[in-house]
């Protein structure tokens, strides 16, 4: 007995054995791959802007506390954004190619990077651009370009700004799968679909003037950058007038159509090459990675904090894609407490969601404000919970593209009733008292749940209201009357007081530091999520410790889990809900 414990004993131990080593070397392996192979800017180099693997304003920073790992990414629209700023002064870089871009990035992103460009061509280097297929969006940012080159037998999308809503009314009716709706606010529509079978007066209302508020920016900046009225633009995309590639010249929206190998040679000339040599071209990416693996041109030793809430508000860490209460107060209370912090930055590119958890950060905000300033600078969306986090800041910027607003809370309830009974299952309830009862899926919603959780709704509602009309110094009549609910562009956000200023993350960063009296800064980018082993396996990308989201993400595809996404957020809702009106996808 002795001998088979010994040998147990030896296999038990060469077992935890390899397994510290695997981890030891996938720790290694990190470490290392953290100084990963730079690509080098040769003189004479082009950088190509390729944006296809940017997703946010802010790729994040990790925090693995199981072993000590600290990881920060470069690939988010900041680091892109410094590159061209930074290549504008590089005497390495002579321009910049935007070749067959494509992005995920929302309207009020591709403005920043626009305006990085039209910045960057104040240094008399070349902005150029060939796609094979323009649609809108990207047309929208390759039209910043000095010159703008197309396939011949591509197509150009310029036709006007749509949304498309799905309504489930009738699905609820067929299957007996129902959604209990609780809501404060006429235009508070993100419940419509479960109501009704088509859109509200009220809801097109407010769709309209915002689509029109964006389209109507778009079509100012085409006009500067192309030297078109923007009657002749508004006319091209009613009649379609620049649907092929010669049409598109013709109504000059471009300026060659041709094929790739031309363009590149066009730039050949431009660099003093012969057309038998290449020329030296570095990723966008690349190049900000190179910038975060060089000493940083700040200085100073004051800074100012850029906090950044990206994604659905919820419980939670949060992550680059949500916004979470553990990491946003973690990130607040460091900004207030650190001395050397003299403003705070909030960056808000989020559609709501909890409406408790935008309590509690709205609430990291008032205490820091007693401390130091901050100032909100609102990406493409700042609406609902994202509002709510943002309205009792110093001052308010957003773009003029921004959807902001919506100033509304709802709660859904989903009921099987009908469905259960239809397949004959029935339930029934025993309690002490007359409200012991929680609310069932399986049984009709009383009177008595809906009263309370409409008193729920109403509570928040009011709560929200006050925070606004407190924060932007309103009565609560002048807030309810702009809030029920309605989403607003930036540019007419501004008009009812929502707004302060039109401006980006820049014009934002630069008040924060004029208001807190400091000339030498650092900026510092925050939260840092705080994550376990199986996060960092899953980021190694080792298949077995990928999350579940991944595996189906990877096997159905993007648009599928979008469609699953949609689903499951109406289904897992908990607590009362600060959230956009609708997922507005504009096409």
């Amino acid at each position: 007995m002795r001998f088979l414990g010994n040998v147990l004993a030896t296999i038990t131990g060469l077992f935890i054995f390899c397994i510290i080593s695997f981890f030891g070397l996938l720790v290694l392996g990190a470490l290392l791959g953290g100084s990963s192979e730079t690509v080098s800017t040769e003189s004479n180099s082009v950088l190509v802007l390729d944006l296809s693997k940017v997703n946010y304003d802010y790729a994040g920073k990790y925090n693995f506390k199981d072993f000590d790992y600290f990881d920060a990414q470069h690939d988010g629209l900041i680091n892109v954004i410094h590159a061209i700023k930074t290549a504008a002064n590089d005497p390495d870089i002579q321009g910049i190619s935007i070749l067959n871009n494509t992005s995920n990035l929302g309207l009020a992103q591709i403005k920043a990077v626009r305006k990085a460009l039209e910045d960057f061509k104040k240094s008399k280097k070349f902005v150029l651009a060939y796609n094979n297929n323009f649609s809108q969006k990207e047309y929208y940012l390759n039209s910043v370009a000095d010159q703008i080159y197309m396939n011949p037998v591509g197509d150009m999308e310029f036709k006007g700004l749509s949304t498309e809503l799905l309504f489930f009314k009738d699905f609820q009716d067929k299957y007996g799968v129902k959604m209990e709706v609780i809501r404060h606010g006429k235009y508070k529509s993100a419940v419509e679909p479960f109501l009704e079978n088509k859109m509200s007066d009220a809801n097109r209302e407010q769709i309209t003037t915002l689509l029109n508020s964006v389209w109507n920016e778009m079509l100012a900046d085409i006009s500067k950058s192309r030297k078109i009225p923007v009657e002749q633009l508004s006319d091209i995309a009613t009649h379609l007038s620049a649907r092929t590639p010669q049409m598109a010249k013709d109504q000059k929206l471009i300026d060659a159509v041709t094929y790739e190998d031309v363009y590149h040679g066009h730039i050949k000339k431009l660099l003093h090459l012969s057309d038998d040599e290449t020329y030296h071209s570095i990723s966008v990416l690349d190049y900000a990675q190179n910038l975060a693996n060089t000493a940083t041109t700040e200085s100073g030793k004051d800074k100012i904090a850029v906090i950044y809430a990206q994604g659905e508000i919820g419980s939670g860490e949060g992550d680059v894609d949500m916004v979470g209460e553990g990491s946003m107060r973690r990130a607040l209370q460091e900004a207030r407490n650190d001395e050397q912090i003299k403003a705070v930055v909030l960056r808000v590119d989020s559609p709501g969601g909890s409406a408790l958890t935008s309590e509690l950060i709205w609430r990291e905000v008032e205490l820091t404000k007693k401390v130091k300033p901050v100032v909100v600078s609102m990406g493409n969306l700042a609406a609902s919970g994202g509002y709510y986090i943002a309205c009792g800041a110093n001052k308010i910027f957003a773009e003029n593209n921004t959807i902001t607003g919506s100033i509304g809370v709802f709660g859904l309830l989903p009921n099987f009733h009908q469905l259960t009974n239809n397949l004959g299952i029935h339930a029934e309830q025993v309690a002490t008292n007359p409200n012991a009862n929680e609310y069932s899926v399986f049984l009709p919603l009383a009177d008595n749940n809906r009263f309370l959780a409409q008193e729920g709704v109403e509570k928040i509602y009011s709560t929200f209201v006050n925070r606004v009309a407190a924060g932007r110094k309103m009565t609560y009549a002048q807030v309810d009357a702009i809030g029920q609910g309605r989403v607003w562009s930036g540019a007419d956000a501004i008009k009812i007081g929502l707004v302060d200023q039109i401006g980006g993350l820049p014009d934002a960063v630069a008040y924060a530091a004029s208001i807190s009296k400091t000339k030498n800064f650092k900026t510092l980018n925050l939260p840092v999520y705080e994550k376990d082993i199986h996060d960092w396996l899953g980021k190694m990308g080792l298949p077995f410790a990928q999350s579940k989201e991944a595996l189906v993400k990877e096997t159905i595809g993007d648009e599928g889990y979008r469609v699953l996404e949609r689903i499951r957020k109406a289904q897992t809702q908990k607590g009362i809900q600060a959230a956009l009106p609708y997922e507005i996808e504009i096409h």
